[in-house]
């Protein structure tokens, strides 16, 4: 539990760090971006690392799929606000799984642990006091080793519950922010690719019937 503990809150933690370093990069280069075209260029030199850019990336390639479709397959079906919108929910929905990715052992090993380690104590105890029934002595130096060698357990238990409660918690904060402010990002490029603020792949509107 301990290493498995320890080599998310390392992985996660890398993750975090990175992800918040390109999307200061990506949001910088979108917001000084002069249209889509710009924003694509920046994709294309150097990819895809955060929520942000996955996000663009997915709007732009459902604006090129709604320009050149068929319309044969139910994937294509709708207005081009609705086939947009559903692209970038596709693409929330799938940050929203990576970000997400090991917090279930997490929450697991902070719930459990200390079960665990408190199943160990009672079992070192059980032991000690049959130890003590088979040899008869009952002094306290003959009690004192067993019950605190089983006391340990409990300890042990704790010290990997500890930390996985608390990244867990720093993690769970940290990616909630972050999708509120995805959020907020899929609105404004959502009203951007629709009303053509930024020149290009502008979404078509239905015409009033």
């Amino acid at each position: 539990m301990s290493i498995a503990t320890w080599y998310l809150i390392a992985i996660k933690s890398l993750r975090q760090l990175r992800i918040r370093k390109h999307k200061r990069a990506f949001l910088n280069c979108f917001w000084e971006a002069a249209n889509f075209d710009d924003v694509r260029h920046y994709l294309h030199n150097t990819g895809i690392y955060d929520p942000f850019s996955h996000l663009t990336h997915h709007g732009l390639r459902a604006a090129d799929q709604y320009h050149n479709r068929s319309g044969n397959r139910l994937v294509e079906s709708g207005s081009a606000d609705e086939f947009l919108t559903r692209a970038l929910r596709r693409a929330i929905e799938q940050d929203t799984a990576r970000l997400e990715y090991g917090l279930t052992v997490l929450a697991s090993v902070a719930s459990s642990a200390p079960f665990v380690g408190l199943f160990g104590t009672v079992w070192g105890i059980y032991h000690a006091l049959v130890n003590i029934g088979m040899t008869g002595q009952s002094g306290l130096d003959q009690v004192a080793g067993p019950v605190g060698e089983a006391l340990i357990m409990t300890a042990l238990g704790l010290a990997v519950a500890i930390p996985a409660v608390l990244a867990y918690n720093a993690f769970a904060r940290a990616n909630r922010l972050l999708l509120t402010e995805l959020d907020g990002f899929a609105h404004d490029l959502f009203a951007f690719m629709t009303t053509g603020i930024l020149n290009d792949h502008r979404l078509p509107t239905n015409p009033a019937l």
